[in-house]
């Protein structure tokens, strides 16, 4: 996972060293030297910044190492609130906009394959040495909870969209998730908006599969080996207005084939192309007697293109 500081301009940062002094100054600490007076600094462009390259990312996550980052940044908003599981809820009072800080659960704490009672299994890189660092263990798992599972992570993605098909009746249940992909599929969606497509409701047929999960799918024209699914950075979507999941009419001509797969598939190239740091794999999926027409999309830095219909 990509730290925050990465992810956030050279503002962020600044505004990241420049909080603490504020909040000591306010509580009356001398400084040893004065300082010059400058106009107080204007957090606004930070603040829309940390709701992402889209502006609709409503979660970010931190690695357990980068814990202490939570802090400063909270500062910068109007409203907080201490919630379960090492989140901190603040509230923008410029747009009322709210924003979950999530720090992960320490990917230590899977021991035999379980993080509690909840079975993940193994990574590709704990069996043998990564192809990339892409394919590294994640830092850590998002803790969900039957009380938070349906926190937004975006405003059309809530947690529980992303967690993967099993263990029904096990909670809390574990996720890897990365901000980029989330931010590429509201980016996406926004596209398909401005092409003049009504998308209400953007499916996430897959979204995290823990190793274990993917591991019983994997074989010839099933899964792979170390798909980006277990990396919490790749979907498999499509626009499904009306629920009966299935792929709509998207060009309304009466009929759902390749021509409306191919609006999904120009308005996931166009965002590549306007984000390069976004690129990732597309990869395309014929309807079969379990599912209908989808779309993969991923964020692995790479480009990659599979899938024909």
């Amino acid at each position: 996972m990509i730290a925050l500081r990465r992810l956030l301009p050279t503002a962020l940062a600044a505004a990241i060293l420049l909080a603490p002094a504020a909040v000591a100054s306010a509580q009356g600490a001398a400084p040893e030297h004065p300082a010059p007076q400058h106009p107080a600094p204007d957090y606004s462009a930070v603040v829309d910044t940390i709701f992402g390259r889209s502006g609709r990312l409503l979660a970010r996550f931190f690695a357990p190492r980068h814990s202490m980052e939570v802090e400063p940044i909270a500062r910068l908003f109007g409203k907080r609130e201490e919630k379960e599981n090492g989140t901190v809820a603040v509230t923008d009072s410029s747009s009322g906009r709210q924003l979950s800080l999530i720090t992960l659960r320490p990917f230590a704490d899977k021991v035999k394959g379980r993080v509690g009672d909840y079975h993940v299994g193994r990574f590709p890189a704990e069996k043998h040495k990564p192809r990339s660092p892409a394919y590294d263990n994640p830092d850590g798992f998002i803790e969900v909870t039957r009380e938070n599972e349906d926190t937004p992570v975006s405003e059309h993605f809530r947690l529980a969209d992303f967690l993967t098909h099993d263990q029904a009746n096990v909670w809390p249940k574990y996720l890897v998730l990365r901000e980029p992909l989330v931010d590429k599929l509201e980016l996406v969606i926004a596209e398909l908006q401005r092409r003049g497509v009504a998308v209400q409701h953007l499916a996430i047929m897959s979204g995290f599969r823990s190793p274990q999960y993917n591991q019983k799918g994997v074989g010839r024209g099933g899964r792979a080996q170390d798909s980006r699914h277990q990396f919490g950075d790749a979907a498999d979507i499509m626009v499904d207005n009306n629920r009966d999941n299935r792929l709509d009419d998207l060009n309304h001509d009466g009929r759902v084939n390749a021509k409306d797969v191919r609006i999904m598939v120009d308005a996931i190239e166009t965002v590549e192309r306007d984000y390069p740091e976004l690129v990732g794999g597309l990869g395309l999926y014929r309807a079969t007697r379990g599912h209908g027409l989808f779309v993969h999309v991923d964020v692995r830095g790479t480009r990659a293109r599979w899938g024909r219909l």
